[in-house]
């Protein structure tokens, strides 16, 4: 009866429309509705949207009123000229007067893409070709004339005003990147566009990254034809070479390229960016270990180098977007300095002048600033919360702008007069509305997610429950999911969710992701599903995230352990029963947590996991872990390879053979491992996947075998 129950359950013929299921989850039907490519104009009073029909092909950049949400015109309709393609993302140049709209996209790794671009102008309504092949990371000069772009490791130059190319490298290729990243830049730092103009539009300053000396890393791709290949990349793993990095500069008038040589030795340049002042280029440098970070100044005309501040740490520094400057050259900028991160003004020579936020509380988004006021989000009424204030830059008056509690993100207009709030909770699907920035009143709905809060209605999906648990001497935010039916009286087996990883956070209160919907079927089946912060994670200050320096996964495990311990003391919680599951940082945790805590947790998931920082990339793990060759012991005892002939539970490992990031070898010495100690264990190995194993119907699958394994074992 139990096996026809779930046959019944999971045959996609049979599922009932106010079932949840799987197919539901992984299908858009419960995706809240969220307003397409929000832009802010320059006249500060419209905003555009883009607007999308995929069955049909057919796209178009709606320009709306802020205040009235009058739609007063339409841009670049590509169901109203042949010469207008179908596109899916676009981008303005600083006029305005010029549109870069992106079609054919392919992503790459992560977050770098290739596309084919089209320029629209908005005076005469023509729509032409950038380049013939798909390219990467298009910009516009800030004078709207010319778009600069790259294109097979080499920057081009397209002058709008005659269509005439300059390619101003030409050495681009298997070792050679120019104007983008290398593979461990893009994943760590965050960025991929690595060249930038300068305020006159006459100089381009790019990265130049030689990566002769890293060592390379292949895998098989089966693909659908008759034999594998490899496919090969730079990959620098833990205590290896990374590539050279050099600055240059080109000058578009007279075509002279230099190298601008920084005077100081230096690992990284995780950041750099012009000022708004002529000529001020600002560089950021780290070195190796990642503790200090120096801000430097360089003035192309005089060629001359100054630094404007040093961020130091007994431990690592942070790497952020909040570099933000005024019209004068002096800036603001984030720093953990006093032990939170705030936000801190200097002058144009990087003299501190204040600090603008203070308290025992981090600072979350940096929206920007105006004359008068700046505008950001903190955790300062609760960690798991997301508030939108201003403050008066000369009375230091703090106020709010958003609802207190729940979690509020804003996108704001150019002279920050309104702007676009987006709310949410853990029981309230996103809501869009306009607020005015002085003072946070509500001027209209834009969005309200009406349609799904119905769907959801019919569903009758358990919720979720905040706590804060005391443990290990410390307190940990907390989620539960209990079933609809719960009764105290009755014993229920125990699921845990985490990640764990450093500065992240899983208890939110924010709505939920496709996972917490997944999360909420299995507590329909009778499963409670509880998530916990445990050290090193984010938003309760530097010590709290740090704490795991040079011991990723120990206190982490430790603290999973230590809860399991603690909920199988409650009266309603089958001790025999107790699981755990992860992703990535997630699934390392949850193999040390079956292993090193196998008197507790009966059952593991482990979905493309580390399991040996030597594995892992150069500026990921020595952030946290310094080199294996300076802290072996950290690299060995918290790895679960060591650990495999603890294992008495169940274990599921799982892995995309094609995952760039999380290399399947981390899985296959894993499974050496076990086999070694003769340890029984299931695992599914997605052909061709990612790390965010997806595509087709592979989510449906993972997770329906993950839920199998669950109704299975635990």
């Amino acid at each position: 009866m139990f096996m026809l129950l779930r046959l019944l359950f999971f045959l996609p013929g049979l599922i009932l429309s106010q079932e949840l299921t799987n197919d539901l989850i992984w299908s858009s039907a419960l995706d809240p509705e969220i307003p397409e490519k929000i832009y802010s104009l320059n006249n500060g009073i419209q905003f555009s949207i883009l607007k999308t029909d995929k069955i049909k092909k057919e796209s178009s950049i709606i320009i709306f009123d802020f205040k009235t949400g009058v739609r007063v015109s339409e841009l670049a309709d590509s169901s109203k000229s042949i010469n207008i393609p179908f596109y899916s993302d676009y981008k303005f140049s600083s006029n305005e007067k010029k549109i870069l709209l992106e079609t054919n996209k392919n992503y790459i790794y992560r977050r770098s893409k290739s596309a084919i671009y089209w320029v629209y102008n908005t005076d005469s309504s023509k729509c032409s070709l950038l380049f013939s092949e798909p390219v990467q990371e298009p910009k516009f000069s800030p004078d709207g004339t010319k778009i600069t772009f790259v294109y097979k490791r080499d920057i081009y130059i397209k002058d709008l005003t005659n269509d005439i190319y300059t390619r101003i490298t030409k050495d681009g290729g298997r070792n050679i990147i120019n104007g983008i990243t290398d593979w461990v830049y893009e994943e760590e730092f965050g960025y991929v566009r690595a060249f930038d103009w300068d305020k006159s539009s006459n100089n381009i300053v790019y990265l130049r990254f030689d990566q002769s000396n890293v060592p390379e890393f292949s895998m098989d791709i089966n693909g659908s034809g008759l034999r594998p290949y490899q496919y090969k990349f730079k990959y620098p793993k833990a205590g290896e070479n990374n590539s050279d990095i050099k600055v240059f500069s080109y000058n578009i008038i007279n075509k002279i390229k230099k190298e601008i040589k920084i005077p100081d030795d230096y690992e990284y340049i995780p950041r750099f960016k012009f000022s708004k002042q002529e000529n001020i280029l600002t560089i950021q440098t780290m070195n190796r270990l990642q503790n200090e970070l120096k801000l430097w100044r360089f003035d192309l005309s005089k060629e001359e180098f100054s630094i404007l501040l040093k961020e130091q740490d007994e431990k690592y520094v942070d790497i952020h977007n909040d570099l933000k400057f005024k019209s004068d050259g002096s800036f603001f900028w984030t720093s953990q300095r006093d032990g939170f991160n705030h936000i801190y003004q200097f002058s144009k020579n990087g003299k501190k002048i204040n600090q603008v936020t203070i308290g025992k509380w981090d600072v979350t988004k940096f929206f920007g600033f105006n004359k008068s006021k700046l505008y950001f989000s903190s955790v300062e009424n609760g960690s798991t919360n997301r508030v939108i204030y201003s403050v008066d830059l000369n009375s230091k008056k703090k106020k709010i702008l958003s609802p207190n509690e729940g979690y509020n993100g804003g996108k704001f207009s150019k002279d920050f007069r309104f702007f676009i709030h987006t709310y949410e909770d853990s029981s309230t699907p996103p809501i869009y509305t306009l607020r005015r920035s002085l003072d946070g009143k509500k001027i209209r709905v834009i969005e309200e997610n009406i349609i799904l809060k119905k769907k959801l209605k019919e569903l009758h999906l358990p919720k979720k429950t905040f706590s804060v648990l005391s443990i290990n001497g410390y307190n940990f935010n907390s989620w539960i999911i209990k079933p609809n039916n719960f009764n105290s009286k009755k014993k229920y087996p125990l699921l845990l969710f985490q990640y764990s990883g450093p500065g992240s956070q899983e208890v939110s209160n924010k709505w939920n992701d496709k996972q917490d919907y997944w999360h909420m079927l299995l507590a329909k089946m009778g499963y409670i599903i509880l998530c916990v912060d445990g050290r090193g994670t984010g938003f309760k200050g530097s010590d709290f995230k740090k704490i795991t320096y040079k011991k990723l996964a120990f206190y982490e495990t430790i603290d999973q352990i230590e809860v399991a311990r603690f909920f199988s003391k409650k009266e309603f919680i089958d001790k025999e029963r107790i699981g755990i599951w992860g992703w990535s940082y997630g699934g390392l945790v949850s193999s040390n947590a079956i292993l090193k805590g196998n008197d507790v947790f009966s059952l593991a998931i482990a979905i493309a996991p580390v399991t040996n920082w030597r594995f892992y990339d150069t500026i990921y793990t020595e952030r946290f872990m310094t080199t294996p060759q300076e802290n072996s012991h950290g690299y060995d005892y918290n790895s679960p390879l060591n650990f495999a002939h603890l294992l008495k539970g169940k274990y599921l490992l799982v892995h995309g053979s094609a995952d760039d990031n999380v290399h399947l070898q981390n899985t296959m010495a894993m499974v050496d491992a076990l086999i070694l100690h003769n340890k029984q264990f299931e695992w599914m190995i997605y052909p061709d996947r990612n790390h965010s194993i997806f595509g087709g119907n592979t989510r449906v699958h993972l997770f329906n075998k993950m839920t199998n394994f669950i109704l299975d074992n635990l």
